[in-house]
């Protein structure tokens, strides 16, 4: 009997919602994980202009979605257990509010749990270049106990598409949740 692992799948207003997407698909059919889908205002518009999916299709791979604006949702309260958290995309405006601890929407408020209950939290950047507030902030969320994992996919893998350069990013969030899956080979030299 496999126990059931809830995520938290944030999506923020950055660029990036191949990875998004693809890193839901893998949520929805790894055995065992259940979804829980927060999509900020931000990343409906950026969905909208980066993909042919809908918010609709997004939420349609969780088990259960919550509204940005809703503090009252399970994520919001660190006696909810759950077994991490992955931001993707994230915004710099995301991650700037996580290392602050400025809590104005239910992304930043899970964030916030997710770190005082020392869950693994996985704030997948997206941006370049970076300035010094973006690097000042992403080094004040790995003090707090994030992992940044910049969306920078490889190459060793020779990708083919752009499907597969989302793939492979993906399967580097997962292994650092510890879900298998088969997204991507690990480097073998």
């Amino acid at each position: 009997m496999t126990e059931t692992r809830r995520i938290v799948l944030a999506v923020s207003g950055a660029s990036g919602m191949p990875y998004a997407l693809t890193l839901a698909r893998a949520l929805a059919a790894a055995p065992g994980v259940q979804t829980h889908l927060i999509v900020s205002d931000a990343a409906r518009v950026v969905l909208a202009r980066e993909s042919d999916a809908t918010p609709d299709d997004l939420a349609a791979l969780a088990h259960a979605t919550h509204a940005a604006a809703d503090f009252a949702a399970p994520p919001s309260s660190g006696s909810w257990r759950h077994a991490g958290m992955v931001v993707c995309p994230c915004s710099m405006a995301t991650l700037a509010a996580i290392a602050s601890g400025a809590g104005t929407n239910l992304i930043h408020r899970a964030a916030d749990v997710t770190l005082k209950e020392r869950r693994p939290l996985v704030l997948v950047t997206r941006e370049t270049p970076l300035s010094r507030i973006h690097l000042e902030n992403m080094l004040r969320a790995t003090d707090a106990g994030a992992t940044i994992l910049p969306a920078s996919p490889g190459f060793y893998h020779r990708p083919a598409s752009v499907q597969d350069l989302a793939d492979q990013l993906c399967g580097r969030i997962l292994d650092t949740l510890g879900i298998a899956h088969s997204l991507s080979r690990p480097w073998e030299g």
